[in-house]
């Protein structure tokens, strides 16, 4: 196995669950363009998803039912089980290098968003219909990219609710889309022996991540932490859209000339 695959995979581990620690989900956006560098991201996302499921169990002796905003999630959650069926079959039919641009590029234009708006926000009224949609948007881009952040803060955050309570609703939300996704994540891929080896080196860095974000986040140094990421997330990014890109043009005509229902290419994923 690549020194390199292993080295990076541990550090998207770290980093998913250090900031499922310190904000309670919402940024596993980090770790499949991390991961892409060295392997396919479909393969990335697939293993990805059992650790936030083992993350979750950990971060929820924390995030108690007293920090949960049921009004936001009721309606959060239904749009986000249409939504992760929805992005699930997209997957069943996009090629690989497509999603890995499709991947690439919401990480750019969160990374974006959140350093031109400088941290600001407008508080907003409780919108049902919002929440719906936000559900539904997360739910996609979750299923798709493990990326269904944005949206979900995009509605939580103009509704003033304490950092305790934005941090354990955002923390009880994606913990449902995780069991949520699982599935299907892994019916996208074949494991290989790499993949089990890669998900066994990563058990033990799940819990150093989780409680190093909640020291973090009980110490305020959260948000230093969190600009760190995004500029790395950033980078990461770019070059996953330059690397892939041209390739996924370059399948697209093959792809529009076959008929039926076109499954992704990555399937049997190699790392390189």
């Amino acid at each position: 196995m690549d020194l390199a695959a292993i080295a990076v995979t541990v550090a998207a581990v770290y980093l998913t669950t250090f900031m499922k620690g310190a904000f309670g989900g919402g940024f596993a956006i980090i770790g499949i363009p991390l991961m892409a560098l060295v392997m396919d991201p479909v393969m990335a996302g697939a293993l990805l998803a059992p650790v936030f499921c083992l993350s979750d169990l950990l971060a929820l002796r924390y995030w108690r039912v007293s920090t949960w905003s049921k009004p936001d999630l009721s309606v959060l959650i239904p749009g986000q089980i249409a939504g992760v069926a929805a992005g699930f079959a997209l997957m069943s039919v996009a090629n690989a290098d497509i999603i890995a641009v499709a991947i690439a590029t919401l990480t750019l234009v969160f990374a974006a968003s959140w350093f031109m708006s400088g941290g600001k926000i407008l508080p907003k009224p409780r919108s049902s219909v919002k929440g719906v949609v936000a559900g539904v948007a997360s739910g996609v881009s979750s299923m798709v990219a493990h990326a269904g952040g944005p949206p979900v803060a995009m509605y939580l955050l103009p509704l003033g609710l304490s950092k305790s309570v934005y941090a354990g609703t955002t923390f009880m939300f994606f913990m449902v889309g995780n069991y949520l996704k699982v599935g299907p994540w892994l019916m996208l891929v074949e494991p290989t022996r790499d993949w089990w080896l890669l998900l066994a080196l990563s058990l033990p860095i799940i819990p150093l991540g989780v409680w190093s974000g909640l020291a973090a986040a009980r110490e305020a140094r959260s948000d230093a932490a969190l600009q760190g990421l995004l500029c790395a997330v950033e980078h990461c990014g770019n070059k996953t859209t330059v690397g892939r890109a041209e390739r996924a043009r370059c399948r697209v005509g093959v792809i529009m000339r076959r008929t039926g229902m076109v499954r992704a290419q990555g399937r049997a994923i190699e790392f390189r």
